[in-house]
Protein backbone atom coordinates (compact mmCIF):
# COMPACT_ATOMS: atom_id res chain seq x y z
CA UNK A 1 0.00 0.00 0.00
CA UNK A 2 2.85 2.58 0.15
CA UNK A 3 3.26 2.74 -3.20
CA UNK A 4 -0.18 4.29 -3.76
CA UNK A 5 0.85 7.78 -1.97
CA UNK A 6 3.73 8.55 -4.09
CA UNK A 7 1.69 7.65 -6.88
CA UNK A 8 -1.17 9.65 -6.10
CA UNK A 9 1.60 12.23 -5.89
CA UNK A 10 3.67 11.38 -8.96
CA UNK A 11 -0.13 12.05 -11.07
CA UNK A 12 -0.93 15.20 -9.04
CA UNK A 13 0.21 18.80 -9.94
CA UNK A 14 3.48 19.45 -8.43
CA UNK A 15 3.77 22.91 -7.01
CA UNK A 16 7.44 23.98 -6.50
CA UNK A 17 7.42 25.61 -2.68
CA UNK A 18 5.96 21.91 -1.42
CA UNK A 19 9.67 20.51 -1.57
CA UNK A 20 12.07 20.44 1.33
CA UNK A 21 15.55 21.64 1.08
CA UNK A 22 17.55 18.55 0.59
CA UNK A 23 20.30 17.20 2.47
CA UNK A 24 23.84 19.39 2.18
CA UNK A 25 26.06 16.41 0.96
CA UNK A 26 28.72 19.38 -0.21
CA UNK A 27 31.51 18.46 1.99
CA UNK A 28 31.37 14.54 1.12
CA UNK A 29 31.32 15.62 -2.16
CA UNK A 30 34.20 17.45 -2.42
CA UNK A 31 36.27 15.15 -0.15
CA UNK A 32 34.87 12.37 -3.14
CA UNK A 33 35.93 14.21 -5.58
CA UNK A 34 39.80 15.02 -3.89
CA UNK A 35 40.00 11.29 -3.39
CA UNK A 36 38.84 10.52 -6.84
CA UNK A 37 41.78 13.07 -7.96
CA UNK A 38 44.54 10.92 -5.57
CA UNK A 39 42.77 7.26 -6.64
CA UNK A 40 45.79 5.17 -8.22
CA UNK A 41 43.44 3.58 -10.99
CA UNK A 42 39.57 3.11 -12.20
CA UNK A 43 39.77 0.14 -9.26
CA UNK A 44 39.84 2.37 -6.19
CA UNK A 45 38.12 4.84 -8.06
CA UNK A 46 34.79 2.75 -8.94
CA UNK A 47 33.48 2.50 -5.01
CA UNK A 48 34.23 6.53 -5.02
CA UNK A 49 32.33 7.00 -8.03
CA UNK A 50 29.43 5.08 -6.67
CA UNK A 51 28.99 6.81 -3.75
CA UNK A 52 29.35 10.17 -5.70
CA UNK A 53 25.63 8.78 -7.27
CA UNK A 54 24.40 7.64 -4.09
CA UNK A 55 24.33 11.39 -2.63
CA UNK A 56 23.22 12.63 -6.43
CA UNK A 57 20.54 10.17 -6.04
CA UNK A 58 19.67 11.33 -2.67
CA UNK A 59 16.44 13.47 -3.42
CA UNK A 60 15.47 16.19 -0.82
CA UNK A 61 12.38 13.58 0.50
CA UNK A 62 10.44 10.77 -0.08
CA UNK A 63 8.07 12.14 -2.74
CA UNK A 64 11.10 13.51 -4.53
CA UNK A 65 12.51 10.04 -4.40
CA UNK A 66 9.38 7.97 -5.50
CA UNK A 67 9.06 10.87 -8.63
CA UNK A 68 12.98 10.16 -9.31
CA UNK A 69 13.05 6.39 -9.09
CA UNK A 70 10.24 5.65 -11.06
CA UNK A 71 11.09 8.60 -13.88
CA UNK A 72 14.77 6.69 -13.86
CA UNK A 73 12.83 3.00 -14.15
CA UNK A 74 10.88 4.36 -17.10
CA UNK A 75 13.96 5.40 -18.83
CA UNK A 76 15.38 1.95 -18.14
CA UNK A 77 12.88 0.29 -19.47
CA UNK A 78 13.32 2.66 -22.88
CA UNK A 79 10.22 4.69 -21.99
CA UNK A 80 12.16 7.92 -22.66
CA UNK A 81 8.89 10.20 -23.07
CA UNK A 82 7.28 8.89 -20.05
CA UNK A 83 10.93 9.56 -18.35
CA UNK A 84 11.01 13.08 -19.30
CA UNK A 85 7.04 13.62 -18.56
CA UNK A 86 7.75 12.15 -14.80
CA UNK A 87 11.03 14.02 -14.68
CA UNK A 88 9.18 17.05 -16.03
CA UNK A 89 7.02 16.45 -12.61
CA UNK A 90 10.29 16.29 -10.04
CA UNK A 91 11.63 19.50 -11.69
CA UNK A 92 8.68 21.33 -10.95
CA UNK A 93 8.32 20.21 -7.12
CA UNK A 94 11.83 20.78 -6.71
CA UNK A 95 13.49 22.97 -8.92
CA UNK A 96 16.59 23.62 -6.87
CA UNK A 97 17.45 19.69 -6.99
CA UNK A 98 20.63 18.77 -9.49
CA UNK A 99 19.67 15.71 -10.08
CA UNK A 100 16.13 16.11 -11.42
CA UNK A 101 17.96 17.74 -14.11
CA UNK A 102 20.68 15.64 -14.64
CA UNK A 103 17.86 12.38 -15.28
CA UNK A 104 15.49 14.56 -17.55
CA UNK A 105 18.61 15.27 -19.85
CA UNK A 106 20.19 11.57 -19.79
CA UNK A 107 16.55 10.64 -21.14
CA UNK A 108 16.56 13.31 -23.60
CA UNK A 109 20.22 12.70 -24.69
CA UNK A 110 18.66 9.04 -25.57
CA UNK A 111 15.78 10.74 -27.47
CA UNK A 112 18.80 12.52 -29.28
CA UNK A 113 17.05 15.87 -28.05
CA UNK A 114 20.27 17.29 -27.58
CA UNK A 115 19.04 21.02 -26.99
CA UNK A 116 17.14 19.88 -24.69
CA UNK A 117 19.29 17.62 -22.56
CA UNK A 118 21.59 20.58 -23.12
CA UNK A 119 19.45 22.86 -21.24
CA UNK A 120 18.98 20.74 -18.18
CA UNK A 121 22.47 19.80 -18.10
CA UNK A 122 23.41 23.25 -17.82
CA UNK A 123 20.78 23.92 -14.76
CA UNK A 124 22.16 21.29 -13.43
CA UNK A 125 26.06 22.69 -13.36
CA UNK A 126 24.31 25.93 -12.57
CA UNK A 127 22.59 24.35 -9.65
CA UNK A 128 26.04 21.75 -8.36
CA UNK A 129 28.91 23.19 -10.77
CA UNK A 130 30.97 20.06 -9.45
CA UNK A 131 28.61 17.47 -11.10
CA UNK A 132 30.74 15.42 -12.38
CA UNK A 133 28.16 13.02 -14.63
CA UNK A 134 26.30 15.99 -15.70
CA UNK A 135 29.49 18.14 -16.86
CA UNK A 136 30.73 14.24 -18.66
CA UNK A 137 26.34 14.66 -20.12
CA UNK A 138 27.52 18.34 -21.11
CA UNK A 139 30.21 16.70 -23.22
CA UNK A 140 28.85 13.79 -25.12
CA UNK A 141 25.42 15.37 -25.62
CA UNK A 142 27.53 18.78 -27.42
CA UNK A 143 29.74 16.12 -29.10
CA UNK A 144 26.30 14.96 -30.21
CA UNK A 145 25.23 18.64 -31.86
CA UNK A 146 28.62 18.60 -33.74
CA UNK A 147 30.47 21.08 -31.20
CA UNK A 148 33.36 18.97 -30.05
CA UNK A 149 35.82 21.29 -29.17
CA UNK A 150 33.25 22.45 -26.87
CA UNK A 151 32.28 18.79 -26.03
CA UNK A 152 36.05 18.15 -25.40
CA UNK A 153 36.08 21.10 -23.00
CA UNK A 154 33.69 19.81 -20.99
CA UNK A 155 34.71 16.22 -21.09
CA UNK A 156 38.78 17.35 -19.78
CA UNK A 157 36.46 19.61 -16.89
CA UNK A 158 34.64 16.21 -15.78
CA UNK A 159 38.21 14.44 -15.92
CA UNK A 160 39.82 17.29 -13.81
CA UNK A 161 37.25 16.12 -11.17
CA UNK A 162 37.56 12.45 -11.48
CA UNK A 163 40.22 11.22 -13.97
CA UNK A 164 38.82 7.52 -14.36
CA UNK A 165 35.97 8.03 -16.10
CA UNK A 166 35.29 5.66 -19.24
CA UNK A 167 34.80 9.01 -20.93
CA UNK A 168 38.18 9.49 -21.13
CA UNK A 169 38.43 7.66 -23.94
CA UNK A 170 37.08 10.27 -25.79
CA UNK A 171 39.07 12.47 -25.73
CA UNK A 172 41.11 13.86 -28.87
CA UNK A 173 44.28 15.13 -27.60
CA UNK A 174 45.97 17.81 -29.58
CA UNK A 175 49.92 16.81 -30.46
CA UNK A 176 52.11 16.61 -27.56
CA UNK A 177 49.52 17.06 -24.90
CA UNK A 178 48.84 14.59 -21.92
CA UNK A 179 45.28 14.43 -20.05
Amino acid sequence: MKWIIPFAVIAAPAVADQCPVGPDHTARLDQIIFELGRANGPQAARPLSQELWDLWLDAPDAIAQAILDKGMAQRESFDFPGARTTLDGLVAYCPDYAEGYNQRAFASFLQRDYDAALLDLNKALEIMPNHIAALSGKGLTLMGMGRNDEGQDALRGALALNPWLSERALITEPAGTDI
